[in-house]
């Protein structure tokens, strides 16, 4: 059984990565597509941005929360809050939170709507048109979640301080004032193109692997659904898989 999983997982490597190599041949060609790009960029960014922000002030808000509930009682500055949870935000909440919402929203969106192209032999029209299907509906996904979800992050991180902020002060635990002088007293600019750099990377993760997904799909609606289950399990186990490599050798 153990070697059969394992087989599984080494099939999928590999057919993934044949998928990929599709997809780098085919990125000059995917810039003809401009306006699909930009559709994207709105639709997995834009359209994603509230319940990211969502995510984000809650996030904050509860780290916050948390962190001050654990330093109740030691002989610590209420500065030490801020110090704690903005480094923790940056580094790590504002890109790891907004990923696993992101895979979850995003993943399933591609996967479901790739996974109905290819079973209704639409993704086969386009190649009979003379289209290249990667090109046309896989690159474009890709690139617009390359872009926008840097742009996310900033967003989140400014929300969860913020939130985190206003929680600190409204339950009567540090002053705003106080929060933010914690906060300037561990801040290194650095943390944030660290953030950055992930947020590059599980944008990339998320949209390449659900496309992946959704134009292997197969067996009708019942295949859709699975594809769909799928795309959104495994982006979030490589996002996981991703941010500890990543702390490993950024950090």
């Amino acid at each position: 059984m153990i070697f059969q999983r394992l087989g599984h997982v080494l099939q999928g490597m590999g057919s993934y990565s044949l998928f990929m190599a599709k997809g780098i041949s085919a990125s000059r060609e995917s810039l003809k597509h401009l306006p699909i790009i930009f559709r994207q960029m709105v639709h997995l960014g834009v359209n994603s941005t509230p319940v990211v922000l969502i995510a984000s002030v809650f996030a904050g808000v509860v780290l916050t929360l948390q962190t001050a509930y654990q330093l109740e009682n030691t002989f610590l500055s209420a500065d030490t809050i801020g110090a704690i949870v903005v480094p923790t935000l940056v580094l790590e909440m504002a890109a790891l939170v907004p990923g696993l919402v992101l895979a979850s929203r995003i993943g399933a969106s591609i996967a479901a709507e790739l996974g109905t192209m290819k079973v209704t032999e639409q993704v086969d029209a386009l190649e009979a048109m003379g289209l290249n299907s990667i090109a046309y509906l896989v690159i474009p996904r890709i690139l617009a979640g390359i872009v926008m979800f840097p742009c996310m992050y900033v967003a989140s991180a400014m929300i969860s301080i913020f939130a985190g902020a206003f929680a600190g002060d409204l339950m009567g635990y540090l002053s705003t004032e106080s929060f933010i002088l914690g906060a300037r007293m561990w801040f290194v600019p650095v943390d944030v193109l660290y953030g950055l750099a992930k947020s590059v990377v599980f944008g990339f993760l998320i949209t390449s692997i659900s496309c992946w997904k959704g134009l292997n799909t197969a067996g009708g609606a019942d295949g859709v659904g699975r594809a769909t289950t799928e795309a959104v399990v495994v982006s979030c186990v490589n996002i996981l898989i991703a941010d500890y490599v990543l702390a490993e050798l950024l950090l």
